[in-house]
């Protein structure tokens, strides 16, 4: 019995630490400078679409940690969702739609973050500004400058969660680069 509460409360402490997580990955997310420097929208679709870039970038990095990190990206993982899960209903989306755009969602989430891993991955610069203007603007007429400044702040993240420390990415205490 003992053992059983012991799995049951090492889970309740990785959900719980899944979601400090999740509302860090938010926090950075939600900053000002992305709307005011980089005319993200501040809507809906633009804060969704923040949070999965910055989630995008974040989860495989944590899963990339031995031992804990595929736990832990899971529970934030699965803290996003509750959260969005929540947001919808909150919304007023009813209960017999909400898994029809949950899983729009959840598509939307790993189509964005392959398009972004692989641009960055492949060092390829206007396929990362594409899939920004595709995804964070949604297609709308933006100035370059601000797709480029975009695109620069995506780079200096990737390049700074490859550089920190297991430690800080398990914690969720990883200093973002400023936007």
């Amino acid at each position: 019995m003992r053992a059983l509460l012991s799995v049951f409360s090492r889970a309740r402490d990785r959900s719980r630490h899944g979601a400090w997580i999740y509302n860090a990955i938010v926090e950075q997310a939600r900053r000002p400078q992305f709307y005011e420097s980089f005319d993200v929208p501040d809507t809906i679709d633009g804060r969704f679409d923040l949070i999965v870039l910055h989630a995008g970038l974040y989860l495989p990095r944590l899963k990339s940690v031995p031992n804990e990190g595929k736990g832990l990206a899971q529970a934030t993982f699965d803290q996003m969702l509750s959260n969005l899960d929540h947001n919808l209903r909150e919304l007023g989306v009813g209960d017999v739609t909400v898994p029809k755009k949950m899983k729009g969602m959840v598509e939307a989430f790993y189509g964005r973050a392959h398009a972004y891993d692989t641009a960055l991955k492949g060092g390829d610069a206007d396929a990362l500004r594409a899939a920004l203007h595709r995804n964070v603007y949604r297609g709308a007429a933006i100035g370059h400058p601000k797709l480029d400044a975009l695109a620069t702040y995506v780079r200096a993240a990737s390049e700074a969660l490859k550089a920190a420390n297991d430690t800080d990415i398990v914690a969720g205490t990883f200093a973002w680069p400023a936007p």
